[in-house]
């Protein structure tokens, strides 16, 4: 049983940084730690928290990926990925969110067997708030870049 690995979370690390107190995301929502939105029991992050520590952080980051892999595999559930797909797919969906992960075409794809065009097709998603953030000044451009980086690690690079 394929599960997140431990590349995965040092990449989250660095990708989504760790702040330990909250702060707004790209799209304004208060967030904490390593990108997180809600703490382990759902409720969502003020920004009149108190700050958290690093393995608070941490903790909170495998709680929410625990919960989010058991919904992410659901419309999957008879496809076969190596661990470079499912860590991809993962942060895709840590980022966008499981309703743009079950309607997506990833999903479609990867169900019919089509695994680059499942990988490829993450390059549809490169919005935040309305924001085309292939534009640098829409200072958004890290979505853009981050999914660059998805979709290769997806295709094996």
């Amino acid at each position: 049983i394929i599960t997140a690995s431990t590349l995965f979370f040092s990449m989250l690390a660095i990708r989504e940084g760790v702040v330990l107190k909250p702060y707004r995301d790209s799209v304004g929502v208060p967030t904490i730690g390593i990108g997180s939105t809600t703490y382990e029991d759902g409720t969502p992050v003020r920004m009149s928290d108190k700050p958290i520590t690093y393995d608070r952080a941490v903790q909170i980051a495998k709680v929410h990926t625990s919960k989010t892999e058991r919904l992410m595999k659901q419309p999957i559930a008879n496809v076969a990925l190596y661990q470079h797909e499912y860590d991809a797919y993962l942060d895709f969906v840590y980022q966008f969110g499981l309703g743009n992960w079950r309607t997506s075409s990833m999903v479609r794809f990867l169900n019919k067997g089509d695994y680059v065009s499942a990988c490829r097709s993450m390059l549809q998603y490169y919005r935040a708030k309305n924001r085309n953030c292939k534009i640098r000044s829409n200072n958004c451009i890290g979505v853009w870049t981050r999914q660059v980086e998805r979709v290769n690690k997806c295709l094996g690079g």
